[in-house]
């Protein structure tokens, strides 16, 4: 009698103990950690978690279940991103994956999300046809896209007065998306101001003076104002660029926003102007505070571009869950379509039509006095969500 009790018992701690750990909430932050882009994927790791520890006021769990998050680490490599995705949702049985710090990889993710019939939050990665023509219903996007960038772009770009642009971008998705994205943009909110040359460079250069010899000739007779630019990931080129004089040629650069590190060089050139996706000292909001605070406190600088950026993609998926009341994909996508969720920038939404995160961004001025080696920038303008008419591209 007591053997078959003891039995008994044991039986019922073991079903327990199952329910409870088939109760986690499992999800696998796919990023770029081997590579060139490893200061990317750092930071989208450091904010999401940062973002689930500040969320769930560091209990992590949400609805009573505990969350465990799985990282893995695609080395910027399109095959291997996949692969680590399938492995995710069939080995690893996550409810929800985030991913990934190279477009070329999260464009190959894609289908992934779709044959497997599970969410997907693509954050870092940016471009255009991950929310375009390669895009499904299981595609959500925390991160901005190429088109959004170009809109911030624009919108920093005087409104009157003629005005020639030549681009200086990588030769690969991000790139070329961002060009076609800024020429899109300009025509709608700056007709003023015309693309008229476009250079491309392999990812890897570190030779910029053939490139910057064609865009001088292709500017340098123009009338008006005369812009280069600049769309990167990575080693920025400017200092490679300015070295070469534009000024003599009454060309000015226009960098886009990166990464702080990246952004130090910017210090050597006060009054340059730009747009940017996220900087620490331009939100203000609670949870900004927080995350400036805690970050400084904890790795000794302030959040950085790619931070904030993880930090939103955890506030997408603990937001969806609770309304979803659960991990049901379905429930999820019926969640998060039309969903506004709160994230260091502010307020996003997930727009119904190709679940992109509409958002807003900023027109930065590089400062000329700056207290320390972070303090870059001084906020020209915000640049709402809703005075940037970014298209739907995917044909839903």
């Amino acid at each position: 009698m007591r053997l078959k009790f003891t039995f008994a018992a044991a039986t019922a701690a073991l079903f327990l103990t199952s329910t409870a750990f088939a109760q986690d909430i499992k999800i696998a932050l796919i990023a770029g950690k081997t590579g060139p882009l490893e200061a990317y994927a750092k930071q989208t790791e450091a904010g999401f978690m940062m973002g689930l520890e500040y969320l769930t006021k560091g209990t992590m769990m949400v609805n009573g279940r505990k969350i465990d998050v799985i990282v893995k680490d695609d080395q910027l490599k399109a095959d291997l991103a996949k692969t680590l995705l399938e492995q995710a949702y069939n080995d690893d049985n996550v409810d929800l994956a985030v991913g990934t710090t190279s477009s070329a990889a999260a464009l190959a993710m894609l289908p992934v999300a779709e044959e497997n019939e599970k969410v997907l939050i693509v954050e870092p990665a940016v471009a255009d046809a991950i929310t375009g023509d390669k895009w499904n219903r299981y595609i959500f996007r925390t991160s901005r896209n190429s088109t959004q960038d170009a809109y911030g772009a624009a919108a920093a770009i005087p409104s009157e007065g003629e005005v020639s642009i030549a681009t200086l971008a990588q030769d690969y998705a991000f790139g070329r998306d961002g060009v076609a994205a800024l020429k899109d943009a300009l025509a709608k909110i700056r007709p003023n101001a015309k693309v008229v040359f476009e250079e491309y460079t392999p990812q890897n250069a570190t030779d910029f003076t053939a490139s910057a010899q064609r865009i001088f000739d292709a500017l340098k007779d123009k009338p008006g104002k005369k812009i280069i630019n600049i769309i990167w990931a990575g080693q920025h080129p400017l200092p490679k660029i300015a070295d070469l004089k534009p000024e003599r040629f009454g060309i000015e650069i226009a960098p886009g926003g990166n990464i702080l590190p990246a952004m130090q060089i910017y210090k050597n050139y006060p009054g340059m102007e730009g747009a940017i996706y996220y900087y620490h000292a331009f939100p203000k909001n609670p949870m900004n505070d927080w995350l400036v605070a805690e970050h400084q406190k904890r790795y000794g600088s302030p959040p950085d571009f790619f931070t904030a950026g993880g930090f939103a993609a955890a506030s997408a998926a603990l937001t969806a869950i609770e309304k979803a009341g659960g991990t049901d994909t379905e429930k999820l996508i019926a969640a998060m379509e039309g969903m506004s969720f709160e994230t260091p920038k502010g307020t996003m939404t997930f727009r119904k039509e190709d679940h992109q995160a509409l958002q807003p961004m900023y027109h930065f001025k590089v400062k000329g006095d700056g207290k320390d080696a972070n303090d870059l920038l001084d906020l020209v303008n915000t640049i709402p969500a809703d005075q940037m008419p970014i298209p739907v591209r995917n044909k839903r």
